[in-house]
């Protein structure tokens, strides 16, 4: 039963943006008296509630900021023979101890086979973990920074990729690179190095990658970088996208 004491209560926890705690709160009060916990298990009770909802509202505020292309799970990854891709490949990336030793993930594969579903699945997994992701097309980023140079807002932009415990680069080779987008890769790279970790998706084969980039002395410095600490992943057969029935990938 509530009365003016626990009402003053709950304002001032809602007052000071402790809603989990508020919540919890309010829950309790409303159980019958008997059934109320005593105040020292209360007190730890208010205390694990307003941690759940500040973890809880932390991914959740990390997954809208990531921007991925898909709303995907690892749960939802199908993982075969045929696709190239096994539980077990799966399960250890998904602990996220590659983005703690600073290594990349390379996946490629033909169209539609579900680059950017795994890639966004493994950033998803990495917000549910606490780290902080940001997933780009890369020509797209590529455009962007281009406009930053105009804009003077190249340095901030750089700065916030540099700092993503993951970068998720996605479209990797869908366009050529002129100089200035190879200079800008070859520094966001260079700044993550042995430092962050990368996700890059391409339909282009790795063998392929240094033809991609056009510049001898650029694209040894960048293949180097991604490729020396890489885990890669060629996914196989048919599209997934052509024959989806299943929100799976």
């Amino acid at each position: 039963m509530k009365n003016s004491s626990t009402m003053t209560t709950l304002e001032k926890m809602r007052g000071l943006m402790l809603s989990g705690m508020a919540d919890h709160y309010q829950a309790v009060l409303s159980m019958p008296a008997h059934q109320q916990p005593e105040s020292a298990v209360m007190l730890a009770q208010l205390l694990e509630a307003e941690l759940l909802y500040r973890n809880h509202r932390r991914t959740q505020t990390a997954i809208k900021n990531a921007r991925f292309r898909y709303q995907a799970s690892v749960e939802e990854i199908i993982c075969s023979q045929d696709r190239n891709l096994s539980r077990e490949t799966l399960s250890m990336l998904a602990d996220g101890s590659y983005i703690d030793r600073g290594e990349n993930i390379i996946i490629s594969g033909a169209t539609g086979c579900g680059k950017s579903f795994l890639a966004s699945a493994l950033g998803y997994q990495a917000c549910m973990q606490g780290r902080k992701v940001a997933y780009f097309s890369l020509p797209k980023l590529l455009q962007q920074l281009k406009s930053d140079k105009l804009d003077g807002s190249f340095r901030k932009d750089m700065e916030r990729i540099e700092k993503m415990n993951l970068l998720i680069l996605d479209d990797w080779g869908l366009t050529p690179l002129d100089t200035q987008s190879r200079l800008a890769l070859l520094q966001i790279i260079e700044d993550r190095h042995n430092r962050y970790s990368t996700i890059i998706t391409s339909q282009l084969p790795v063998s392929s990658w240094h033809s991609y980039i056009n510049e001898n002395t650029i694209a040894d410095a960048i293949l180097d970088r991604i490729i020396h600490k890489a885990n890669r992943i060629e996914l196989m057969g048919e599209s997934l996208r052509k024959n989806n029935t299943k929100k799976q990938f």
